[in-house]
């Protein structure tokens, strides 16, 4: 995961890439993330309904922080002219996510549902739409390369934006059906 940012950030700001900054932002959240999981998976070990919500919800709002984040720079990048440059090294680290991220999405969701470990189930979500995410950016970005289609990392940018939206708003859901849960079995709500 870590290769994953720094490659994503660090290509995208050589080749101009709005859609590898953007995949990055994203990466940098999940990384985050699943630091936070992990955290609250070693601290927690009573299993704790409401640091489990707390966890999901820091998770989520990072999730929301990232959206105008994305919008923001991708449109100051088109207005500004800003073209993105064919980048070998930026398919392979699309490659690279569209082969592993499957993995990660369907064994967090996996040990998630066993576990009934909310934050778990969110940091599956993320996983899920990093796995879509490296496809279009993979997409995007093997156009631009091969055939010129500078605009193309534009729309591949916008297809994350759409992706980390709705993670967001997944996410969102997931936490505030976990609220409702404890809160109908008269459980703190945080």
């Amino acid at each position: 995961m870590i290769i994953e940012v720094a490659g994503s950030i660090g290509i995208g700001v050589l080749s101009r890439s709005p859609a590898l900054l953007s995949f990055g932002g994203d990466s940098v959240v999940e990384l985050f993330s699943a630091f936070v999981v992990m955290n609250h998976l070693r601290r927690d070990v009573a299993g704790s309904a409401g640091m489990g919500r707390k966890t999901a919800l820091a998770t989520t709002l990072m999730l929301f922080s990232l959206v105008p984040a994305i919008g923001i720079g991708t449109v100051y990048s088109y207005v500004s002219g800003l073209r993105p440059e064919g980048s070998l090294p930026g398919v392979a680290v699309a490659a690279g996510a569209v082969f592993v991220m499957p993995y990660f999405w369907l064994e967090k969701r996996r040990i998630g549902k066993e576990t009934r470990c909310l934050p778990l189930s969110v940091d599956a979500l993320e996983s899920a739409t990093c796995f879509f995410m490296s496809l279009a950016l993979l997409t995007g970005l093997l156009a631009e390369y091969l055939f010129g289609l500078w605009w193309a990392d534009y729309l591949a940018t916008a297809v994350i934006l759409v992706f980390v939206t709705k993670e967001a708003q997944e996410s969102f859901v997931e936490v505030r059906n976990g609220l409702a849960r404890a809160q109908s079995k008269g459980l703190p709500a945080v």
